[in-house]
């Protein structure tokens, strides 16, 4: 058979901002809208190819639907088809934008059948995705392969560091210097004010400067001092006693 068209279109990652566009299992694309118009009937399906990233240059489109790879086979052949679609399901002209959930079926890696279904991705990839349109007879027509498309890794919970993380901005320093002075300010606070309690409680118990001074100053146990002799003249002896005393 002739082999399929290979039309410019490129698949992308959902313009649109989606919450969950891209998870550790899925990611959404946007839908080929009027792509195929000109290469297919209304019995023909549209497929989505999932492969890895270095798996994608060697897939081979399946002859017909009984071989299509499915998506139990991806971790041996590195790539599955899903997401069939009728031809008639993406109307053209397109009404609105609207996206394809790869990797949305939580069930689907429980299921032993042989239908293919849309199961969760197993690892971030990075992966490479296209459309391909099959009919009757095999394929008719393909897109390109879209960039790779990485997933984003989810933390394993052992690989979390239970350590603090060391302060390595400038805005950390400042903000520990702001509290560690603000302790010192308080702690000094604190101490002043028991300071002035303690100081306070020793004065009213009679122990303060003024009250000490007073006692250790009184001298009730010394005998009062006798009155000196004076000399003629009221003068002090040693000094009047060596002069002439007027006579009396």
């Amino acid at each position: 058979p002739a082999p399929p068209a290979l039309l410019p279109y490129v698949p992308r990652l959902s313009p649109m901002a989606l919450p969950g566009k891209l998870t550790a299992t899925t990611f959404a694309l946007e839908r080929p809208r009027c792509i195929f118009q000109q290469h297919s009937s209304a019995s023909d399906a549209v497929w989505l190819v999932v492969a890895f990233a270095n798996a994608s240059a060697s897939f081979r489109n399946p002859p017909s639907r009984a071989e299509v790879p499915l998506y139990q086979q991806l971790p041996t052949r590195g790539s599955y088809m899903t997401l069939e679609t009728a031809v008639g399901t993406d109307p053209c002209p397109a009404p609105g934008p609207a996206v394809l959930r790869v990797g949305g079926d939580t069930a689907c890696g429980a299921q032993a059948g042989q239908d293919p279904c849309n199961g969760p991705l197993p690892s971030p990839g990075p992966y490479r995705v296209k459309f391909l349109l099959m009919g009757c007879q095999g394929p008719k027509a393909e897109s390109r392969w879209s960039e790779p498309i990485l997933l984003p890794r989810a933390s394993s919970p052992s690989a979390i560091d239970p350590r603090p993380v060391r302060a390595g901005s400038s805005d950390v320093v400042v903000i520990s210097s702001l509290l560690a002075s603000l302790g010192a300010v308080l702690a000094l606070a604190v101490l002043s004010t028991l300071g002035a309690e303690v100081w306070a409680a020793l004065c009213h118990q009679g122990l303060g400067t003024d009250a000490f001074a007073r006692r250790s100053y009184r001298t009730h146990h010394i005998p009062p001092a006798l009155p000196l002799p004076t000399g003629c003249g009221g003068s002090p002896p040693g000094l009047g006693c060596f002069a002439s005393c007027p006579p009396a």
